[in-house]
């Protein structure tokens, strides 16, 4: 078996782009096959090298190393030159000089496809002259792996074309060449590429020796309100995936959990386990919903099952080592670690073990009431002589809010303000005590010092 992940390099890199590719290597790596990584650079306005080098990116950080490539198309611009020619040739593609204007004035319909008006006037090749591939009579039966036998009607579909007025091979034409070229054996894509299918098996009829592929359409990928995601209205970037602390594993499991699904009831699989596992013919034709809350969930899970000392590593990426390598930052990981669903909430979580000054929200300030106040003060007297341990200031702080009538964590809220700034955080006890005495008195008088005002 032959699979093929083939993207083209026009923006970052989409989740949907991901999931097809991830259901191509599975599929490649349970059955001993080959992934192969293509380049479909031929959009030369819209490409950028950088698009290029992220996409490549993308996939090593998930682990899916391509067995071969990349390959770029652009490096086959002469085998599409000369299956277009060779179409023409053999008369299965003519050249067509209509316009839409053209074909609208003698339609009368804007929206209707092309009427064959070219078809047998025998035209050659010539400046604004484009290639179209004479459709045969017949139907086209497709049979998907994943949406069984799907029947087209070749009288539904208008003589398309493969070949630009300017020479470009369009993309059915360079598709079906490279997957000949590279000898691809199974098609795996979305199924919004369905449409394309008869076409291009038609192209392959005409042009091949080798056999058809075999084509497994996937579900779409929608969002939470049932819309196919869109990069205009929704995250779907794995770049930025990345940056807000998304663990690859965690992402990879999630991805293929979007239109498939192992037996049981098991959703955290480790990479070995959906290898074993994956079958095309298991994955199901509905939608997909990407929900976010779930991906996060599954982030949270892989996050709590790293040791700590490779949960320091990964943090070191987005505190910095010198911070992820400290004292202060081991000694309060675990507490951190089972408490962040991404590795961009370490640092917002930890941040005031590591800076001098605290400036806690002022609408969080001007809401401390009376009684908080007093709790401030108190904690301050106590704070000065106890004994610097996690179950002293706990015990010390609970005597605090029994004697005001508060709750622990009533009691131990506006504390936590002046240390941290925040309403939330890793355990305040623990915290105060890698913080220090010192430091922590210092930050208690700071907030009791602006409450008072000028």
């Amino acid at each position: 078996m032959r699979l093929r992940i083939a993207p083209s390099p026009t923006g970052m890199v989409h989740v949907g782009t991901i999931r097809a590719g991830l259901f191509n290597w599975l599929y490649a790596k349970r059955h001993g096959g080959v992934f192969v990584l293509r380049i479909e650079d031929t959009d030369i306005a819209r490409n950028k090298t950088e698009w290029t080098e992220g996409i490549l990116d993308a996939f090593r950080w998930l682990g899916m190393d391509w067995d071969e490539g990349p390959y770029y198309q652009t490096a086959n611009k002469s085998l599409h030159e000369e299956a277009a020619e060779r179409l023409f040739r053999s008369d299965k593609a003519y050249y067509c000089e209509c316009t839409r204007d053209q074909l609208v004035a003698r339609t009368g319909n804007q929206d209707k496809g092309y009427d064959g008006f070219c078809r047998d006037r025998g035209l050659g090749p010539g400046d604004g002259r484009a290639l179209r591939f004479r459709v045969p009579q017949g139907s086209i039966v497709v049979n998907d792996l994943v949406r069984g036998t799907v029947t087209f009607d070749n009288s539904s579909i208008e003589d398309f074309v493969i070949r630009r007025s300017n020479g470009g091979a369009l993309f059915l034409l360079a598709n079906v060449i490279d997957d000949m070229d590279q000898h691809i054996s199974h098609v795996v894509r979305g199924e919004d590429h369905l449409p394309n299918t008869p076409k291009q098996v038609m192209l392959w009829e005409a042009l091949g020796n080798d056999p058809v592929p075999t084509y497994a359409h996937l579900p779409l990928l929608v969002n939470e309100q049932g819309k196919k995601l869109s990069k205009r209205r929704d995250k779907v970037a794995v770049e930025e995936f990345r940056a807000e602390g998304y663990l690859p594993e965690a992402l990879r499991n999630y991805l293929a959990l979007l239109g498939w699904s192992p037996k049981g009831d098991r959703e955290i699989l480790d990479v070995h386990e959906m290898i074993r596992e994956f079958d095309l013919s298991d994955v199901q034709p509905s939608p997909a919903r990407f929900d976010m809350k779930k991906l996060a969930h599954f982030n949270g899970e892989y996050i709590r099952g790293l040791p700590v000392n490779e949960f320091t590593a990964h943090a070191g990426a987005f505190i910095g080592n010198k911070r992820a390598y400290s004292e202060q930052f081991n000694a309060v990981a675990p507490l951190v670690q089972s408490r962040v669903a991404l590795l961009g909430e370490v640092n917002p979580m930890v941040e005031f073990l590591f800076i001098d000054a605290i400036e806690p929200d002022a609408a969080l300030v001007a809401a401390l009431d009376a009684i908080a106040l007093a709790v401030l003060d108190d904690a301050i007297k106590e704070y000065e002589s106890l004994e610097w341990t996690t179950d002293a200031l706990h015990g010390a702080t609970l005597a605090i809010g029994e004697r005001h009538g508060l709750k622990l964590g009533k009691a131990q809220a506006p504390i936590r303000l002046a240390v941290t700034g925040k309403k939330v955080g890793p355990p305040l006890f623990e915290s105060l005590e890698v913080l220090g005495r010192e430091r922590t008195l210092v930050r208690l008088r700071n907030l009791q010092d602006a409450t008072k005002g000028p």
